[in-house]
């Protein structure tokens, strides 16, 4: 088994690589005078596996080159991010449904796919190969764990990611809850826990991603004003849009932590484990 990656994931490839005890092949990437997108790799193996994440447009050109040059070869797709994933609707007449799209461009040359903490599983359903999902949250658990926390909480931004929050605390037995939104009056509408008070505790967001960080944001002032001891999020994809790290960190969150799935400053947990454990 060989596996290389795109320029989008080189770091996340190499921990995959050495998780599975394999070998890590060498692309060189180039550009033409026009701008198109060139690439070279390695010599490939019988059995290829290829990591790449797609958080833009020239990432999605580039991975799918080198799933073309790896003609020939029983090829395992590995989509850590997998953008466009949220444009999974239509709202209008004349849209494409981008998510399909990408998955449909994605499954010429490959046997399987698998992807990391997609925003909606029925992403899946689109690829015409077998396609799964894997879930960081207890590598989020793992990580938090190692972390000086002091009787921590576990929360959810909201409804919709209560279950992974619960997934991450029973990584390490913690409690867990999710914000929601309290109207105060008429015009004031105050976020808070729903069950589990954050006072005097170490209280940790987890989401699948931060993207511009707005309701993070909002959330960090109404828990310190509850009396949180302190507050940090981890996330899987650290998106971090319009200046969404500086914001949340002035807004009082001590720590804003993503893991490798989109490789930035902040990443200090890997997927690759994860990636590695499902490859086998």
């Amino acid at each position: 088994m060989l596996v290389v990656s795109t320029e989008y994931s080189q770091i996340l490839a190499a921990h995959v690589a050495h998780a599975l005890d394999c070998q890590l092949g060498g692309v060189r990437f180039t550009r033409f005078p026009d701008g198109e997108h060139y690439l070279r790799m390695d010599t490939p193996h019988e059995e290829m596996v290829v990591v790449g994440s797609v958080p833009d447009s020239d990432a999605m050109i580039q991975l799918l080159l080198l799933i073309d040059a790896c003609e020939g070869s029983e090829c395992t797709l590995v989509v850590p991010y997998l953008g466009y994933a949220r444009q999974d609707k239509k709202f209008n007449a004349g849209e494409p449904l981008s998510a399909r799209a990408i998955a449909r461009a994605l499954s010429t040359g490959v046997s399987r796919i698998f992807t990391v903490n997609v925003h909606d599983r029925a992403v899946l359903t689109h690829f015409k190969v077998p396609a799964r999902d894997i879930s960081l949250a207890g590598e989020i658990g793992r990580y938090l764990s190692l972390q000086p926390l002091e009787d921590p909480l576990i929360l959810a931004p909201d409804d919709g990611a209560a279950a992974f929050a619960s997934q991450v605390a029973a990584t390490c037995g913690w409690q867990h809850d999710h914000l929601e939104k309290v109207r105060i009056s008429g015009d004031e509408v105050q976020i808070e826990p729903k069950n589990i008070e954050a006072k005097d505790r170490d209280v940790v967001i987890v989401d699948d991603i931060i993207s511009t960080g707005g309701t993070l944001a909002t959330s960090s002032a109404m828990l310190h004003a509850q009396g949180a001891r302190s507050l940090s999020s981890v996330c899987v994809h650290g998106v971090l849009a319009e200046g969404a790290y500086i914001r949340l960190l002035a807004k009082g969150i001590r720590e804003v932590t993503c893991s490798d799935t989109l490789e930035r400053a902040c990443s200090r947990y890997t997927a690759g484990n994860a990636i590695a454990e499902a490859l086998r």
